[in-house]
């Protein structure tokens, strides 16, 4: 069977299931999936077995201690020549986690209006792995893949993957390419560039006493917090693409006591690997120090994304990404955004990476998040064209 033939044969056969991608949508949407739910991810993975395993392809999970596994489904390419870059997987990858509270889907179910459909996770990302697991799908039924395809669907993306990064960065290390399924943009464009950041919190210790009677003997945690906040925004750099956010604060005992205790949690977003770690020992150094005298503090890294840069073999894939969005009836450009992903871990590996590549959506994170339903298709399409096409590219 030739490319032409076979690519004519998926994306015929994508074009006749947007009802059934619907109905799987709905089903992981209404499906509690919050990143610190395990049960709830690893129900939401259950869905993506039950699929995958129904359409002929392998699966096995990566067990999560403390949160979702990562589902890894498996299609072998027999007719792929096992030499060379072939030998490499074809990677479509994203997340099941979402950031809202268990019980959010009985009061936000999955409904489809004015061609839109909306619930928690809708767009960021569930439509994204129903995308792949059919494409995966299409694949198995008509054959075509000009190398091995994995499907992984990992459980922690949205607090940092704190337990999926050293899964992804493996998978990656034997990647020919990555498609990350990220919503795309409300524009309808790919990402092919996002900020990397590191999320910290910090804590202040200081001593209590009575702001009336004992003013003196006081050390004021949120004194120093304060003057801390205000060194940490100083570092934000907008023409260098650097952002510094203290966006939690706590701290004290009452108001009429010197507070003995503070903290906060910092945002730092960074576009160019290289000032990572001139601001981090910057904002250690600030932790460090102290204005107000007597006060010591401490600071944790809670999670950290890296930046997906777009190096030449990566702007080839999104060159091919964009020929067969067009052959898809879809006008396609890349964007730079701010957010972070896990397609950074992959870009930092060496694997040529495109993210966004998913159906189109907005409003992440929000009671208003959106899915395009008429895009679901047709990004689809493009997807299985881009894979492949990926040979005739020189990926």
């Amino acid at each position: 069977m030739n490319a032409e033939t076979t690519e004519g044969k998926i994306t015929a056969w994508l074009a006749t299931q947007q009802g059934a991608m619907l109905d799987v949508l709905g089903r992981m949407v209404n499906t509690d999936g919050g990143s610190y739910d395990k049960a709830g991810v690893d129900a939401v993975g259950a869905i993506v077995r039950e699929f995958c395993e129904a359409h002929g392809l392998a699966v096995e999970a990566v067990p999560g201690e403390r949160f979702g596994d990562c589902i890894r489904a498996t299609l072998a390419s027999p007719d792929a020549p096992a030499t060379g870059n072939r030998q490499a997987n074809i990677v479509l990858m994203g997340h099941r986690d979402t950031v809202f509270p268990k019980g959010e889907p009985t009061r936000r179910p999955f409904t489809v209006r004015d061609g839109k459909a909306y619930g928690p996770g809708v767009s960021d990302m569930k439509a994204g792995l129903v995308m792949n697991m059919f494409v995966l799908a299409a694949f198995a039924k008509f054959g075509g893949a000009p190398g091995p395809l994995v499907g992984l669907f990992t459980g922690d993306e949205e607090i940092g993957s704190p337990e999926g990064r050293p899964v992804i960065e493996a998978e990656a290390r034997n990647a020919r390419v990555v498609f990350n399924s990220e919503p795309g943009r409300p524009s309808g464009n790919v990402v092919t560039g996002r900020k990397g950041g590191v999320f910290m919190a910090f804590e202040i210790e200081g001593k209590a006493a009575h702001s009336g009677g004992n003013f003196e003997a006081g050390i004021s945690a949120i004194g120093e917090l304060a003057h801390k906040i205000v060194a940490i925004h100083a570092l934000t750099d907008i023409p260098r693409g650097i952002t510094l956010n203290v966006g939690l604060v706590s701290g004290g005992q009452s108001v009429n006591t010197v507070a003995p205790h503070a903290a906060g949690q910092i945002d730092f977003r960074y576009r160019d690997p290289a000032d990572r770690d001139e601001i981090l020992a910057r904002i250690e150094a600030i932790i460090a120090s102290s204005t107000v005298p007597g006060t010591k503090a401490k600071l944790t890294i809670r999670g950290e994304f890296l930046p997906l840069t777009q190096d030449e073999a990566a702007k080839r894939v999104f060159s091919v990404y964009r020929e067969s969005a067009a052959a898809s009836g879809l006008t396609v450009s890349g964007e730079f955004t701010g957010g972070c992903a896990d397609s950074g871990f992959t870009a930092a590996q060496g694997a040529p990476t495109l993210c966004g590549v998913g159906p189109v959506g907005g409003k992440a994170h929000s009671p208003e998040e959106y899915l395009e339903v008429d895009s679901m298709v047709p990004r689809a399409q493009s997807l299985a064209r881009a894979i492949l096409r990926l040979e005739a590219a020189g990926l």
